[in-house]
């Protein structure tokens, strides 16, 4: 006998509810919540893996066609969050997971044509991928979804595994495109698209059969419109697009770099590929990784301290890209010795520092509505319940601005490949954007004033996330 997928009355802070089974409905909801945002993270950087199977001589790209096409997929994929936020308190939980699982067998299939027919336009390239777009709005819906499931006190550690889980896709795929590339060559990118279209079938067909529906799931809309007006929600969502922007932009265009770099050494494009993506995996994943050091050192040292360490710590790196980069444009392309070494250490270590960021700017977040909401003359119920409230919206709103980094990290090399055919002034772009970010950081939060790292961490556990915690 089919069961029902609709749970009537759900209150995780019920003790005895949860002890009675609330706790195992919950955790089949987050397993299979985790596997399907993974894969629709996934198929969000599917682009960034199909590049390495992407001569210019065969598709007709050139590099900032191909940095335009990213650009555009992490555009949506940031712009679509805030409605996949609301989408699960209006249509379900298990309804939403299973369409945003299905519907992205629309871009993989539309992807694997493209692929098996080299020469189509730039607009179909471009209309493939906004629509993949959808996978990294996959994510707010999740941790929109999974936080209704869970009480109070066990939400960090299950939206933090939710959210690991999907950071992760970027690393897995890189990894399968990988494998297939050194077991079936540049020219098979078929078999990394129908691996996940069987895991995207999966998901869905899981999602039916294994999730629920809960009725009567509200977000707070209130509390995020407020965002939208408030300096701190501007402020700290610059800070989440200067370390999540920069993780997920660099996660597009780090193949891509690779394989220019590798090709203009005089590698045929083969060659290229198998060397760039026995490479390009391991930013995303040590950049997923670190996010939980960052958390950690987060607790410890304070949130506003590892931020500012962190954006200087980018800024530095940045430096040694922009040396590398012009000695790559000052040797038509070609880039050895020690120069490439240190060309592939500083972009690791960038990956490893936007995942402390990641972490630290979201710890940042409730400890700066903690520290003002003691300023507020309010009883203490009242002020705990507006610094929750702010909190969890920003975290949702500022998953979606970080995105957008993304966009912004592609359009950037794009226009400085057009201008110069190296990324040189990219890099300067960027340099100056993390000094800037790092001097915010030390100047509005790192005040004793400001309070930010002298509050305690219990209030990320509290009323937290509507939202996209990416």
């Amino acid at each position: 006998m089919s069961r029902s997928h609709v749970i009537e009355n759900w209150d995780p802070e019920d003790d005895a509810q949860w002890e009675a089974g609330g706790r195992k409905t919950a955790m089949r909801n987050l397993y299979w919540s985790v596997f399907a945002e993974h894969v629709g993270f996934s198929v969000w950087t599917l682009f960034a893996v199909m590049v390495l199977f992407m001569p210019q001589d065969v598709y007709g790209l050139d590099a900032p066609d191909k940095f335009l096409v990213s650009a555009v997929v992490t555009l949506t994929g940031a712009f679509l969050r805030i409605p996949y936020t609301l989408a699960t308190a209006t249509f379900g939980g298990r309804n939403w997971t299973m369409f945003s699982a299905f519907v992205l067998l629309i871009p993989a299939v539309g992807m694997l044509w493209i692929m098996a027919n080299p020469g189509q336009p730039l607009w179909l390239y471009l209309v493939v991928g906004a629509i993949a777009g959808l996978g990294g709005a996959n994510f707010a819906s999740s941790m929109t979804n999974i936080n209704a499931f869970f009480p109070q006190r066990e939400k960090g550690w299950a939206l933090g595994l939710n959210a690991g889980g999907g950071n992760l896709g970027v690393a897995t795929i890189q990894i399968v495109g990988l494998i297939v590339i050194a077991l079936a060559g540049n020219r098979s990118p078929h078999w990394v698209i129908g691996v996940y279209i069987v895991l995207l079938v999966v998901a869905g067909i899981g999602a039916a059969l294994k999730m629920d529906n809960l009725a009567h799931q509200t977000v707070d809309v209130q509390s995020m419109k407020d965002m939208t007006r408030d300096k701190d929600g501007w402020v700290l969502s610059l800070l989440y697009i200067g370390t999540f922007g920069s993780f997920i932009g660099f996660a597009f265009a780090f193949g891509q770099m690779l394989t220019m770099t590798f090709t203009g050494n005089g590698q045929d494009p083969a060659q290229a590929a198998l060397h760039a993506a026995q490479i390009t995996f391991l930013g995303p994943l040590l950049g997923s990784l670190t996010r939980m050091v960052g958390g950690r050192l987060s607790d410890r040292f304070g949130g506003a301290r590892v931020t500012f360490a962190v954006f200087c710590g980018m800024a530095v790196t940045t430096v040694a890209l922009v040396v590398t980069s012009n000695i790559q444009a000052s040797n038509d392309g070609r880039l050895s010795g020690g120069a490439l070494v240190l060309f592939f250490a500083a972009f690791l270590t960038l990956f490893g520092l936007t995942g402390v960021g990641n972490a630290s700017v979201y710890k940042m977040i409730p400890s700066v509505f903690e520290a003002r909401s003691h300023t507020l003359g309010l009883d203490e119920a009242a002020r705990t319940s507006w610094s929750r409230a702010h909190a969890g919206a920003l975290i949702g709103v500022a998953g979606a601005v970080g995105a957008f980094g993304g966009f912004l990290i592609n359009m950037t090399l794009r226009t400085s490949y057009q201008s110069s055919g190296a990324a040189t002034s990219a890099f300067v772009v960027f340099m100056v954007f993390y000094v800037v970010a790092a001097i915010i950081t030390r100047v509005v939060y790192m005040r004793a004033s400001a309070g930010v790292d002298s509050v305690a961490a219990a209030p990320t556990r509290a009323r937290v996330p509507v939202g996209a915690e990416a």
